[in-house]
């Protein structure tokens, strides 16, 4: 199955869930995930291998990184093909002042937010799918 596509009944219909935990973007040069370490995502670029992972994760394995952030979680399966679910909800967010990284997976849509905001970003997206139905 591949997921619904009318941005209408996507975002009325997005549930937003916030994962709990924090969770940190790093990257390893030589292509290697670390021990003891489980990504999110995982993002194969030249320069290496960008990895979303919890941020307890990172510490013990002493991953460098500079962005904390709230898991977010829409809980509609969207298709891939589906056209402006990613940026209704980014320009939600934008007009806000929160940035927001998203992830597509086959099922679902994942955003990432500054963790201290993810609270209001959930109730931002709540709203929105209000608005929508």
């Amino acid at each position: 199955m591949s997921g619904g596509s009318d941005l209408r009944e996507l975002l009325a219909g997005m549930r937003p869930e916030l994962n709990a935990g924090c969770y940190v973007f790093s990257t390893v040069d030589d292509g290697v995930v670390p021990g003891g370490v489980t990504p999110v995502v995982v993002v194969a670029e030249r320069e290496g291998l960008t990895l979303v992972v919890p941020q307890r994760e990172a510490d013990a394995a002493g991953l460098e990184y500079t962005y904390v952030a709230g898991w977010i979680t829409l809980r509609i399966h969207s298709a891939l093909y589906a056209v402006g679910l990613t940026a209704a909800v980014a320009r939600e967010l934008a007009d806000a002042g929160l940035s927001c990284n998203v992830v597509a997976g086959f099922h679902h849509d994942h955003l990432f937010v500054p963790y201290e905001r993810a609270a209001q970003a959930v109730a931002l997206l709540e709203d929105l799918a209000r608005r929508s139905a």
